[in-house]
């Protein structure tokens, strides 16, 4: 037997739907509570010293928390290249912006404290600003998209031809899941000034995590009716060939009310990923006014977990499906790389996945505690 086919093809398309589910998971878990403390900058601290303690709080490990973004989009290139193909042509104008919003971070971290004038660091941490509010509502709205069905189309050949426009995906529904991923980052973000900061700072991020934490569970409820009642799912008219060559075009597919749900149905405990997120939710609330700080940071990453695995539990098994042809929808089934190649990155990712995990919990343990202005202000202070 030759060694790849150790495992099946079905099982191996499967195990990476879900380990691009983890990564997807480990970037919002990680960066998120970076781009939620990017956009709360401007509100959580008035005073110079008080950003800088916002700042220096992610300061250590921000960029190491990129590193799950760039393995997700790895992950999407190598093992689903069709859904690379798609979602980042026709998502072009969109990735675009947050390309430009995540480049003004750096910039912002290394250049505001260079020079001692309040509107020169001022204007940068309006960038700053930028560079977490951008991303944070980006990827909520291209996930709304998706739930509603992205407008492109596969001729014989395979070329992508996309029906839609940048304002396009600026639907309602779509916006609403934006909003919905800047309130749970921003949560997210509040939750760990909590743990690493103190004092006004502190306070405030409470103030202002408790209120976008009750607005997560609000708007991801809201969400989820709108999509049982307002929005067709997708769902197979033709028998699913699970282990075949990938080839979008061998099914027809269908829009249905309630597709979206029916995985629920088919499959009840499946419900424990949307009960997470309301449930994590509405644990953070309680904790940021009770004053946990472990505990709300805890909360606030089941409320993370419940949130995306929903969208892809909903979903499964598709990952991109088409508003303009919904025969060609890309599916877990049909629109990832070979066999061996699955084998050989699943390989590799047994390898190198826990040394960066054993690497990251390392950098946490080692960097954790408080961030305080004395430190701050300390002349032979590496800080930001």
């Amino acid at each position: 037997m030759i060694l790849h086919e150790l495992i099946s093809y079905e099982h191996l398309r499967l195990i990476w739907w879900v380990l691009l589910g983890v990564l997807l998971i480990g970037f919002a878990m990680t960066d998120g509570f970076d781009l939620g403390i990017g956009a709360l900058l401007p509100f959580v601290a008035r005073t110079d010293v008080e950003r800088r303690v916002a700042i220096n709080s992610i300061g250590p490990v921000w960029e190491g928390n990129q590193v799950w973004l760039i393995l997700g989009g790895g992950a999407i290139f190598a093992a689903w290249p069709q859904l690379y193909a798609v979602s980042f042509s026709g998502f072009y104008l969109a990735m675009f912006a947050i390309l430009m919003a995540l480049i003004l971070r750096p910039v912002g971290f290394k250049y505001r404290s260079k020079i001692d004038s309040p509107r020169w660091r001022n204007g940068w941490d309006w960038a700053l600003f930028i560079g977490g509010f951008v991303p944070a509502l980006i990827f909520g709205v291209a996930v709304g998209n998706v739930l509603q069905g992205v407008p492109f189309r596969l001729d014989d050949t395979m070329r992508i031809f996309y029906d839609g426009t940048f304002f396009g995906l600026l639907n309602p529904f779509a916006l609403l899941c934006g909003v919905l991923s800047v309130c749970m980052l921003l949560t997210h973000g509040a939750a760990w000034l909590e743990v690493k900061t103190e004092g006004a700072v502190s306070d405030r991020a409470r103030s202002i995590g408790s209120v976008t934490a009750l607005l997560t569970l609000v708007l991801f409820v809201l969400a989820g009716v709108w999509l049982y009642y307002g929005i067709d799912g997708y769902r197979f008219t033709s028998e699913i060939v699970r282990g075949g060559a990938s080839n979008p075009h061998a099914k027809t597919v269908a829009l249905a009310p309630m597709a979206w749900f029916a995985n629920y149905q088919a499959a009840p405990w499946t419900l424990v990923a949307p009960a997470l997120g309301v449930v994590g939710a509405l644990a953070t609330f309680i904790a940021l006014r009770a004053r946990g700080e472990v505990s709300a940071l805890l909360c606030s990453n089941i409320a993370i977990f419940g949130v995306i695995a929903t969208v892809g539990v909903s979903m499964f098994p598709f990952i991109l499906p088409s508003s303009a042809d919904p025969n060609v929808s890309l599916t877990v089934w049909d629109s990832s790389s070979s066999h061996l190649t699955l084998f050989i990155m699943l390989v590799a990712t047994a390898v190198f996945l826990p040394i960066i995990l054993l690497y990251t919990a390392f950098v946490y343990r080692v960097l954790w505690g408080k961030v305080d202005a004395r430190a701050i202000e300390s002349g032979g202070s590496h800080a930001y």
